[in-house]
């Protein structure tokens, strides 16, 4: 084995490179190419077994970020849930044409649900550049803190106009959250770990929206305000904790290693895996600069590098992957317990289904976390939108038979099967995805332009689906299948086509598999020698 290069420790001191290039370190100071070898040898002859006991912390401190996206999940099925509660639609709301009920307009329903998809926007949009200055964890606790003082505004909001306020400023920090996750997650965990990690965050959207609907389901009935107050106040249950958590965990060491922080890299890798561990934490580090090689640049990362050469290919995807979970079902998921009360069940029963609904959910992001690592991420994202989209024509079906018992239970039924589904497939598969497509050079901005055209297209899509199911608009019911069975067939195409199979790959392999313009068909069985370095 080769002598092992210069400690990190001694060069970090050294003047900062100004030209801002992907890593700020004495360029001639080379690492140990050997070690580099070794080290992405030993992630890839991991089983996901030992690679769980290697690296318990980094498994943990990837499960407390995931924990962010309870928060965005949270309120996002809150104000579906509001619209669906009797006392928020009077005093918010207008009486129905039946003249027995209240019911928020459609043009409210669709501003409250896209009032914090448009904060969020925002969020993304200020996520990339602060994380690649700060890093992930202070960019995310501060995104923390600034939510629970946007809760105040929520809590205390006594008009239409002020929740629609309150939404779009909470949707700031979660835009933060969304973007950093995925992409923390991916770099703290070795290559074994990464399905799981990143589809933990598809886990805790289902667990968001089990609690909403645990805490919405006993307190719906309440007929005074407290029926919506309280579930807006038990938000302030999670910023603080998760910002202490998030202030002990340790940051990226890819980022620090981007940053030519190599020491605190060092340690970060020594605390994200057994004190016992054998490997050498600079073998580990050798190997982040090896791939940040193969990135190299002299300017500094931007929103417009994102649009050119393979990183376009790379975004697109991105993009692609975050604006496809709007079109595959998930908006009927978002609004379950409106769509089952507009399939004919009685409010406390809609709710109770919600309430299921978000728990097979769960279950079923725990079930792709196996699918995902053998059968691969490629795989279970095209069939899983392909079999959504026969399930939401079948839905349609099921609304166009006419009015009956049968037919709105079918309805409720094949709503039930759609939104679970997708947290089998698309949704989970989704995630790694995003975490292992970007450069490692770019993926904060990258991740964060992505969740962008997430909400590009969800703000329509909430409009349009609030119009739809509406009674004083559209009232399509489970007639809107057809239109959702449309868009998904569009995107499992485009995936089947574009998304590559990045199971088993390094971030160095999946780097120089874009370069080297592999049809996204051909990657699984495109052979990248451990020593290859373009």
């Amino acid at each position: 084995m080769s002598e092992k290069p210069m400690q990190a420790a001694e060069i970090e001191n050294q003047p900062a490179h100004t030209g801002g290039p992907v890593y700020d370190v004495d360029e001639k100071v080379d690492y140990n190419r050997t070690g580099a070898i070794d080290a992405e040898n030993i992630e890839h002859n991991m089983t996901v077994l030992e690679a769980v006991k290697a690296y318990p912390a980094a498994s943990f401190w990837a499960f407390v970020m995931s924990c962010t996206i309870i928060m965005e999940s949270y309120c996002v099925f809150l104000m579906g849930q509001f619209i669906a509660t009797a006392q928020f639609a009077k005093d918010f709301g207008v009486l129905a044409t039946n003249g027995q009920e209240y019911i928020i307009e459609a043009s409210w329903q669709s501003a409250f649900q896209c009032s914090g998809p448009v904060g969020a926007f925002i969020g993304v949009f200020i996520a990339g550049p602060i994380t690649s200055w700060i890093g992930y964890r202070w960019a995310t606790i501060g995104g923390l803190m600034a939510l629970n003082a946007f809760i105040f505004i929520f809590y205390f909001g006594n008009s239409q106009g002020m929740f629609f306020a309150a939404q779009i400023l909470e949707g700031i920090p979660w835009g933060i959250f969304i973007a950093n996750a995925p992409a923390y997650c991916a770099e703290i965990v070795p290559m074994r770990l990464r399905a799981p990690a990143t589809q933990m965050l598809q886990m805790f959207w289902a667990i968001g929206a089990i609690i909403v609907g645990g805490i919405t389901y006993h307190y719906q009935s309440k007929p005074d305000a407290s029926s919506y107050r309280v579930p807006i106040a038990l938000q302030w249950m999670f910023p603080t904790p998760l910002a202490i958590l998030l202030f002990l965990a340790p940051e990226s060491p890819w980022w620090l290693v981007r940053k030519g922080r190599l020491a605190e890299a060092e340690k970060a890798v020594k605390r994200l895996g057994r004190s016992s561990m054998n490997d050498d934490p600079r073998d580990a580090v050798a190997m982040m600069r090896r791939t940040i090689e193969l990135e190299a640049s002299e300017k500094s990362p931007s929103l417009v590098e994102l649009w050119k050469g393979r990183d376009r290919y790379r975004t697109l995807i991105v993009c692609g992957v975050y604006a496809s979970q709007n079109l595959t079902g998930n908006l009927i998921a978002n609004q379950a317990v409106y769509f089952f009360k507009q399939a004919g069940m009685k409010p406390d029963t809609a709710f109770a289904l919600g309430l299921i609904t978000s728990a097979l959910q769960w279950i079923m992001v725990m079930l792709s976390w196996v699918l995902t690592t053998y059968l691969g991420r490629r795989t279970i994202y095209v069939y899983g939108q392909f079999i959504s989209c026969a399930f939401l024509v079948a839905l349609g079906i099921a609304a166009s038979v006419g009015k009956s018992t049968a037919a709105s239970n079918a309805q409720a039924s094949l709503g039930l099967i759609v939104s679970v589904l997708f947290c089998l497939g698309p949704a989970p598969a989704s995630w790694v995805i995003i975490g292992e497509t970007s450069s490692v050079r770019l993926r904060p901005l990258t991740t964060g332009i992505g969740r962008g055209a997430y909400y590009l297209v969800n703000i329509p899509c909430i409009f349009l689906a609030s119009y739809m199911l509406n009674t004083d608009k559209w009232d399509l019911g489970g007639k809107s299948g057809y239109i959702w069975a449309g868009t998904a067939f569009v995107c499992t195409v485009m995936a089947w086509i574009w998304v590559p199979e990045m199971k088993h790959r390094s971030f160095r392999e999946i780097d120089i598999l874009f370069k080297r313009r592999v049809p996204a068909r051909k990657w699984k069985h495109t052979v990248v020698d451990i020593n290859d370095d373009a």
